[in-house]
């Protein structure tokens, strides 16, 4: 039986998210409804027909390149065969002059191999290196990379090949200019008329993103303009990763909590979500060198960071799910149970 879901999105006062399916209607919907006081106004609508319990993105084919670039779990430098494609699908991505844009990988989120805040005099910093490091080489090994040599700024310096083929599905960018999409190496399947695919459960466990997943290397970072079905899966998938405490899970303190002691603690020594990690980062950047988590809960509040928990659909900020008691830290929710609302 064909699934067809229906997502509404009610941004007012009091932010509301459902969530349901209807099988009697051929129609997958999206609306948001904007407006402070009654909510009437409708801001998005796309209409789309599911086949099967999953959903249409559009399909891109090109080369994945590498060099000179400094590639992560979860990013890669990924040049289009259709040089123009972006300007015909109105995605708004930022290309270099050869027309390569950055992906981000939809749906998971690897250890920060190479982070600077923005405000602030820390500098370049990163997670525990070895999980980052793993998680990047499996992603250009999965690509078909081999022999990549990096310099000491994680800079790729030499690779074979210099580039391999492949293709990915995707329908956005997000708003540092990356088109953020499902990767997968070598030859595209056919796409339909109107150059999409269907994605079903067998393309997505091909994807780099299923499989980085599956290896315990990344994690499960969910974001408000992923299908529900895709999630669901890829819950799927992060859960017996985890069962199996693979890569990241044997280490992960994002749940159990840690002591913030120093700056090596987040930095060398503590496997979190990356997400927090960045957030803590950020603060710490502007704390004048103390590490004090007193005004922690109060700047994650200023970021404005929204989130929904499921399944009970409560929306929130990201400053909800995190506890601190004194220079104790955790968060209250597991990573997939977390949908962030993409800004």
């Amino acid at each position: 039986m064909i699934c067809y879901k229906i997502v509404i999105f009610l941004y007012a006062d009091h932010r509301i998210y459902f969530e349901f399916n209807l099988r009697q209607y051929g129609l997958n919907t999206v609306f948001s409804l904007t407006d402070a006081k009654t909510a009437t106004s409708i801001r998005k609508l796309a209409d789309t027909r599911l086949e099967g319990e999953f959903m249409p993105l559009k399909l891109i084919t090109g080369n994945f390149k590498i060099l000179h670039t400094a590639p992560d779990g979860d990013s890669v430098k990924f040049y289009p065969d259709d040089l123009d494609i972006w300007k015909k699908l109105g995605i708004k991505v930022r290309a270099n002059h050869a027309g390569g844009v950055q992906l981000r990988l939809d749906a998971i989120d690897a250890l920060e191999t190479h982070y600077q805040p923005r405000i602030g005099g820390l500098g370049m910093q990163h997670q525990p290196k070895a999980l980052g490091q793993e998680a990047a080489s499996e992603l250009l090994k999965f690509l078909g990379f081999t022999h990549v040599t990096r310099n000491a700024e994680q800079i790729v310096t030499a690779a074979t090949p210099q580039q391999v083929p492949g293709f990915i599905l995707t329908r956005f960018a997000d708003t540092y200019g990356r088109c953020v999409a499902f990767v997968f190496k070598g030859q595209a399947p056919k796409a339909d008329h109107n150059g999409e695919i269907y994605i079903d459960k067998s393309l997505l466990h091909q994807s780099a993103n299923d499989h980085l997943l599956a290896t315990g290397l990344v994690y499960p970072t969910f974001y408000s303009k992923l299908y529900p079905d895709l999630r669901q899966e890829m819950t799927k998938t992060a859960d017996k990763a985890r069962h199996n405490k693979k890569g990241i899970w044997q280490e992960d303190k994002t749940t159990n909590g840690f002591v913030l002691e120093s700056l090596k603690t987040i930095t060398d020594q503590v496997v979190i979500l990356p997400k927090l990690f960045r957030r803590l980062l950020d603060y710490l950047a502007i704390n004048e060198g103390s590490v004090s988590l007193a005004g922690f809960k109060d700047y994650l509040e200023s970021r404005d960071d929204r989130l929904i928990i499921l399944p009970s659909t409560h929306v929130t900020g990201f400053d909800y799910v995190i506890e601190v008691k004194d220079q104790t830290i955790k968060m209250t929710q597991d990573p997939e149970h977390l949908v962030f609302i993409e800004k």
